[in-house]
């Protein structure tokens, strides 16, 4: 008989978990600490739009569940960029221009998920289950309710404040690592609703308000809507902290983002009612431990929302450790350390470039030289297919490994640094003979 399988949390990774475990045969609890969002509906303001793209639809795709959630997503094919005191324009992901990356909300995700792990044979769901226990050696489970447990296997699939991974950093001590890195960022969540039954801006397209220090984006929703997220400095001029009441909030956007007065008419009420987030990258070691239990997702790795990979690489995380099982004919103790292996570094190399691309969304996508260098990435990638790909081509529209990735961008940009002395060199040399004649 397979082994019995708790897997505590029942968000996007725990949901897709479940599905890929229940088809495996197992015997699976998912333990969820909220209520059922699907009858309590999400927590306000903190849904962050998801952009789903190939590493996330690939998982769905596995198990038959990619062309249902496909069906509520809105596809952007690049990003529409609204400098202060410019006319917008638009920047393609892909030198094509028919590739795109989908927005689709988190709940709607989840429910999806969720409605398909519950009609998996051998998935039951337990909600208002937090954890408050955990005994690594034996499995067993304790409940906020005084409730317990018992899994031969049992893997924490709770997000980033992972309840988990505070009791395995509990039992292990010192034989257990973990940092978290917060940013001095927050976000908050607002509103563009519909105007006259129809989109208020373009929803092909992610939607950036570049500042320099900070910046906005919005995300289009099926219903007309978008869903806009601030991203501010926690503390300072222009930040969450020194803007208190309505009337500030209203100064601050007149000044920086004048255009979207008019499309919040809620503005002092979301800003008001809707919680600052915190943005952290999480790392710890190891993921798994006495061939038993283990961490996956953001429980493992979080990391910070700017190149919309987190759920995608949780979903990445699923895949990998179902391969391994596969490929260890289900013997737990072997595949929980090929999945950590295999997943390591790549969740190391998309921390590393969701922190860069938070520069280069928040500084750089208004600037001439950035978006004449994206021309010139897009034309080396036209003159040379297959040779030089952009990193965004291969992280968004490719199952490419995260860490080949980077290693390939840095050779890419290794060779281009190159050629470009060496036609430096070359025309320093063929004037100097022009002189000379």
């Amino acid at each position: 008989m397979r082994e019995h399988v708790a897997v505590i949390g029942a968000g996007l990774t725990g949901g897709l978990l479940a599905c890929y475990l229940g088809r495996r045969g197992y015997r699976v609890d998912v333990y969820e600490r909220r209520s059922d969002p699907r009858v309590t509906g999400a927590e306000r303001g903190r849904s962050i739009n998801l952009a789903l793209s190939e590493r996330g639809i690939d998982a769905l795709r596995r198990i038959g569940l990619a062309d249902e959630v496909l069906a509520d997503a809105l596809p952007m094919h690049g990003r529409m960029v609204h400098p202060l005191g410019g006319a917008p324009n638009f920047q393609p992901y892909s030198i094509s221009g028919d590739r795109a990356i989908n927005s689709i909300g988190r709940g709607a995700l989840n429910d999806a998920l969720l409605d398909a792990a519950s009609a998996t044979p051998g998935v039951t769901i337990h909600f208002d289950h937090p954890l408050t226990e955990l005994d690594p050696e034996t499995g067993t489970l304790g409940f906020a309710d005084g409730s317990q447990a018992k899994a031969d296997i049992v893997l924490g699939a709770d997000g980033s404040g992972s309840a988990m991974r505070g009791l395995l950093l509990a039992y292990a001590g010192d034989a257990f690592d973990e940092t978290v890195s917060f940013l001095d960022y927050g976000y908050k969540e607002l509103t563009i609703p519909a105007r006259d039954g129809g989109f208020a801006l373009d929803p092909g397209a992610l939607h950036i308000w570049p500042r320099g220090t900070s910046m906005m984006i919005a995300l289009p929703n099926p219903d007309g809507s978008f869903t806009g997220t601030l991203f501010w400095p926690n503390g300072g001029a222009g930040s969450f902290a020194s803007l208190g009441s309505p009337a500030a909030v209203e100064r601050h956007f007149r000044k920086n983002y004048p255009d979207l007065l008019e499309l919040i008419p809620d503005l002092p009420g979301d800003y008001r009612h809707n919680p600052v987030g915190l943005l952290g990258t999480v790392t710890c070691a190891p993921w798994q431990m006495l061939g038993r239990v283990a961490l996956i997702g953001d429980a493992a790795h979080a990391i910070v929302p700017f190149y919309g990979q987190g759920a995608n690489a949780a979903f990445e995380d699923v895949v990998e450790l179902d391969r391994c099982l596969e490929a260890t004919g289900d013997d737990w103790p072997a595949a929980l350390p090929l999945y950590e292996e295999g997943r390591r570094e790549n969740s190391e190399a998309i921390a590393e470039m969701a922190l860069a691309n938070f520069v280069e969304m928040r500084d750089k996508v208004a600037d001439p030289l950035f978006k004449l260098g994206k021309r010139v990435e897009h034309t080396l990638e036209r003159l040379l297919p297959g040779l030089y790909v952009s990193r965004y081509e291969m992280v968004s529209f490719s199952t490419t490994p995260y860490s080949t990735v980077r290693r390939r961008v840095r050779r890419q940009h290794q060779v281009l640094a190159g050629a470009a002395v060496a036609a430096g060199v070359l025309a320093a040399a063929l004037i100097g003979k022009a002189v000379r004649r």
